[in-house]
């Protein structure tokens, strides 16, 4: 079994990543990508911005040092992968998008870190622009995130230390202290007697918390390209017996499904998967794409990322939940500002599936949440710990 060493480099705070590049790079799966999406060993080495000799001297090393082949190169034909090098390319990325959450709360952290050298700052647990956030996985928290960091007035910017699991156990965290903001994402038109409506009523409060509008995302089926099997809903994934992939228990995206489910009158047994979990939507993503399911439920950004077809099932909020004793922190108040600015509205807007919705807005839960009212008269004998 070969050994991994993880490394990482410090670029300009001006810097952006490049969208769709991986958190964790390393120059052999560079190099196996670029020859993958150009057909050529030059085509690559242009790409890459190397020598074609230097790259052509990296591969015969590679393949040396692996003692298998990695390219599939005759002069005058295009270049390809070896069936080797196909697997090792896809085995990393399918380990870049199950990781990719705790890679992302591992660069915040050492970002973080490397501030407190550059900001002068004794301490992180002092610092008034530092907020912790427990929240369902997203990709515009990312790109939040990011744009907080590098706002262009240094006093003005804010760290935000995003701690990636599931809706429930987010707001769960904020219950018990261990955050001070917690994101989830809900059915905004849910039935007061929904499962949605019955999971996220108990861990919420009027009058301790409040709700802030953060954006709207597309969510529904992610399928292979030109979508093969002709899957318009749940009932056809089921009536298929469709290769399915799912979410954990406890994550707003296996609630939502487990809700269409309902409302189809789907029961577990009748998915093929159903019991088959990856860990975020850029992983059910990737099982796709591998050709390793033929089908999950998963957002339109994570879909069109990895080049699938996408057939939308439902249009969800993301929303920010805090107490309302914490609003008046200077970090919070920062947070709804860049939240309101025209340009965190346009570039949430310039996202895949996403728009702006309500942003920065702290509004009352029936506001954000029009299920939030009255209980139905008759409800279940048993609520669900969590939801699954």
């Amino acid at each position: 079994m070969k050994k991994v060493e993880l490394s990482y480099t410090l670029t300009p705070g001006e810097a952006n990543r490049t969208p769709g590049h991986a958190l964790l790079r390393n120059p052999m799966m560079d190099v196996l990508h670029a020859v993958r999406e150009s057909g050529s060993i030059s085509g690559a080495a242009r790409g890459l911005g190397l020598s074609y000799r230097h790259v052509w001297g990296q591969l015969r090393r590679w393949e040396a040092e692996l003692g298998q082949p990695l390219i599939l190169w005759e002069r005058g034909q295009a270049a390809v992968l070896s069936p080797f090098g196909e697997r090792l390319l896809m085995s990393e990325r399918l380990a870049q998008a199950r990781l990719g959450p705790q890679m992302e709360h591992l660069r915040t952290e050492l970002e973080r870190a490397f501030a407190l050298a550059f900001d002068g700052a004794p301490d992180a647990g002092l610092r008034p622009d530092l907020l912790t956030l427990y929240a369902s996985h997203d990709h515009a928290l990312s790109e939040l995130q990011e744009m907080a960091a590098h706002l262009p007035d240094a006093a003005g910017r804010l760290h935000l230390d995003i701690r990636f699991c599931g809706s429930v156990d987010a707001i769960r965290a904020l219950n018990e202290g261990r955050c001070e903001l917690a994101g989830f994402h809900a059915q905004p038109f849910a039935g007061t007697g929904s499962l949605s409506a019955r999971t996220y009523r108990p861990l919420l409060k009027p009058g301790l918390h409040k709700i802030i509008g953060f954006a709207r995302r597309a969510q529904g089926l992610m399928v292979a390209p030109d979508n093969p099997m002709r899957l318009a809903d749940l009932r056809d994934v089921a009536r298929l017996q469709a290769r399915f992939v799912n979410r954990s228990p406890g994550t707003g995206t296996r609630l939502l499904l487990d809700e269409l489910m309902a409302q189809d009158g789907l029961d577990p047994i009748d998915i093929a998967g159903f019991d088959r979990v990856e860990s975020s939507h850029a992983a059910v993503a990737h099982a796709v794409a591998s050709d390793r399911a033929d089908v999950g439920l998963g957002t339109e950004f994570a879909a069109k990322r990895e080049g699938l077809g996408f057939v939308p099932l439902a249009d969800e909020r993301y929303l920010l939940v805090c107490l309302k004793t914490a609003l008046e922190r200077p970090a919070l108040q920062r947070l709804l500002a860049v939240l309101r600015s025209p340009a965190w509205q346009a570039r949430v807007n310039a996202l895949t599936g996403y728009a702006s919705d309500h942003s920065g807005e702290v509004a009352a839960m029936k506001r954000l949440l029009p299920w939030w009212g009255e209980w139905p008269r008759r409800l279940p004998s048993r609520l669900p710990d969590t939801p699954g």
